[in-house]
Order: structure tokens, then sequence, then C-alpha cells
């Protein structure tokens, strides 16, 4: 059987690993937090959608073994890279991650290995940063490695489209690492979708997540208009969506959140500065949306009057409905900001339950104003009692 070794156990890694043990590959998955290992040997994991009996199954069982050691890896024929992919503070790709999960595979390289990078970068990378760092590193030639780029398309919550049945875009190097990886996925993935170039491929996976990020600020913004004259944008977008052709729903929120959408536009915007293309879109809407939970805190100063020494709820602090994904969450900012402003700021979300050494606080009816950040299905708001509630998902 095939020896895989997976670099990044999270929201990415994790579900692959598990896949392809369970068609039958032998699978090492790596991850440098050794605490996190400890636990996945356990049958223990925070991922979303991740079965922790099925993760047991499949590690008692042999075909998933769990490791901090690199030294274990040395048996691999297939490399899979998920590692994050985060931006700086100054808004720049940050590639510490994926040098560090490169020069670790190039101790392990054999001649003809399958290496795929899953993580989302910019245009270029594999070819001209990744390629380059693993031959320096392995000694082996570019013609030795089968290179491949496959974006990852997890959207954590999702019942529908999940790692199996969403499709999935593969570009190789060569021809061979191409149908490599084709076999290789094809034992777990319904659809393969094959790129003629990785350039393609790249850009794909930041098209995808920049007309998500660019849509959400603009209904983001477009609430706040239906907000000032009287309109419910709810009702504004219900009404659109009859339209069958030519539209598609986005709902406002406090912000975008999550690993890619708030991150993956600034890969694009970074390729497009050194070629001298104008990003204009993705930089309005990194505007819209920093600005969005200000936007709220002020919101709240104008129905209290005054912050300070207020008592507010903020309800959900996950970055979407659902899941205890905490990622770039604006709920942050949004805290963050009450707080400067004067005001004592509980949260409530029992899916998350803890952050930032903080408790999820319960409903009742005993603060001045309620926020409702993250509207998960289980909330009962009748449980606030007369607590005025401010909606960041309605815009009357």
């Amino acid at each position: 059987m095939k020896k895989v070794c997976v670099l990044g156990l999270g929201y990415v890694g994790l579900p692959i690993s598990m896949a392809a043990a369970a068609v039958g590959y032998q699978v090492i998955g790596f991850d440098t937090h050794c605490q996190k290992v400890k636990d996945l040997n356990l049958g223990k994991t925070s991922v979303e959608g991740v079965d922790d009996k099925e993760l047991l199954h499949l590690i008692s069982k042999g075909n998933f073994r769990v490791t901090c050691n690199e030294t274990e890896l040395s048996e691999a024929e297939i490399f899979l890279i998920c590692v994050p992919t985060p931006i700086s503070g100054d808004f720049k790709p940050d590639f510490s991650y994926l040098d560090n999960a490169a020069k670790i595979i190039s101790k392990k390289l054999k001649k003809g290995a399958l290496v795929i990078l899953e993580s989302t970068v910019e245009p270029g990378t594999t070819r001209d940063h990744l390629l380059p760092l693993l031959e320096q590193e392995s000694g082996l030639d570019s013609k030795d490695i089968n290179l491949v780029f496959s974006p990852e398309r997890i959207d954590p919550g999702n019942k529908k489209w999940n790692l199996i049945s969403t499709p999935k875009i593969v570009a190789g190097l060569s021809s061979e690492a191409f149908e490599l990886a084709e076999e290789f996925y094809s034992k777990f993935i319904k659809k393969i979708v094959k790129c003629n170039s990785l350039e393609t491929a790249e850009m794909a996976k930041l098209l995808e997540n920049t007309f998500r990020y660019v849509n959400i600020s603009f209904i983001n913004e477009f609430a706040r208009i239906c907000r000032e004259l009287g309109i419910d944008v709810n009702e504004v977008i219900q009404a659109a969506a009859t339209k069958p052709y030519g539209f598609m729903s986005f709902h406002p929120s406090i912000g975008a959140g999550g690993h890619c959408i708030p991150v993956d536009p600034f890969y694009l915007s970074n390729r497009a500065a050194k070629v001298g293309a104008p990003a204009r879109f993705i930089e309005l809407s990194k505007s819209v949306n920093q600005d969005t939970p200000l936007y709220f805190a002020n919101l709240a100063k104008e129905k209290l009057g005054s912050l300070k020494d207020k008592h507010i709820l903020v309800i959900g602090v996950s970055y979407k409905p659902n899941v205890s994904d905490l990622r770039e969450s604006p709920v942050k900012v949004l805290i963050e900001e009450l707080r400067i402003m004067g005001a004592n700021i509980s949260w409530h979300d029992e899916l998350v339950r803890e952050w930032n050494g903080e408790k999820s606080a319960p409903l009742n009816g005993d603060y001045d104003l309620a926020i409702l950040a993250t509207p998960h299905d289980y909330l009962n708001l009748d449980q606030l009692g007369a607590t005025p509630i401010l909606n960041t998902r309605s815009s009357i």
C-alpha cells in the first residue's frame, strides 16, 4: 500500500488523512504541536465535522498514525502540505509554515515522490518558491519531484459539500505528477478537475474566496444603506433571489471571518502589486470589512446613549453560525471596540464555551443590550426577556 505523509493536522490535513486511511492508504500525520498529536492518538479533536470514533477506529486499525517526530516520515511516497499560510500584520503572505514543511519533507524525499501543496498561495508560489526550496534542500532535480498544487476546499459545518463530494482542482508540474495525484485523490474524492498549469489552479483558489470577500463587503455596505432608509435588507435579498439567473444571495454579517476569506484576497493583491496591476476592489472590501465591527459598536452607543459601564452581551463569537471555529472572527474586534468605549462585555456561545480566558455567559435579561453577532441555530433569544437586541444580520 502507498505510504502517505500529511503535514498539518487541522481543518484540512486531518480530514484528508482520515479519508485516505479509510480507503487503504497507510497514512502518517505530522504536526509540530505535540499536545495535539497526543490528543489525536487518543481519538480527540476539535476539528469541525470529524467523528472522534472514526478517528480512533482508523488509529487503532493501524491505517493512520500521528506523530510530531520527523524521523518517522522517511518511508512516505506521497507528501501533502496542509499547513497554514496566513498573512502578516501588513497583509503580506507569510510562508514560514510552508517553508518549514518543505524543509522537513526535503530530508525524506526520494526520487519520484509525489509532493502536493494544498495550502493557499499566490500564483507562481508552487513553481517559483516551493520547487526551488525542495530542490535545494533535498539535492534532487526538478524532474525527480512530482509536484502538484491542489487547493483545499473545506467548508466547516457544511453538511452537503464535504471533502468527498466537492470537486477537487488538481494541477501538476508535469503530466506524470498530475496522473499520480489524480490516482491518489480519485480513491476518495468523487470528481477531479484538471487545470493545465499550477498557476491556473493557484489563481482559481484566490478567485473563489476573493469573490466571496468582495460580495460580503458589498452586502454589509448595502445593509447599512437599507438601515438608513428603514428597509429590511433580508426582505430585499429574498425578493432579488427570486430571479432565476444572474444573482447569488449574500447576507449581511459583522464581517468576514475564517482562515480563507479574510486572508486569501491579500495573496492575490500582493501578487497583483508585483506585476503593477490594480486590486482596488480588494482594498475597498478590506476597508468596509474592517470598519463593520466599529459600525455596530457605534450603533450600540446610539441605542444606549453612552456605553460607559453598560452591561452588554455579545451573542455568538465564532466566525459563522453553527461552528465553533474562531479563526479570524470579526467578533473579537467588536468586543475590543465595545470595551474601549467603556462597556462591560460578556459573551455567549455554547459551541465555543471558553475563549481568551473567559467563559460563555448565560442568556438572560440582566443586560442593557444584547448584540446578535453569530446566530447559531440552538439559540433561544426569548431567554433575554426585555433586553433590547441589536441584530447584525438585519438592517431594522
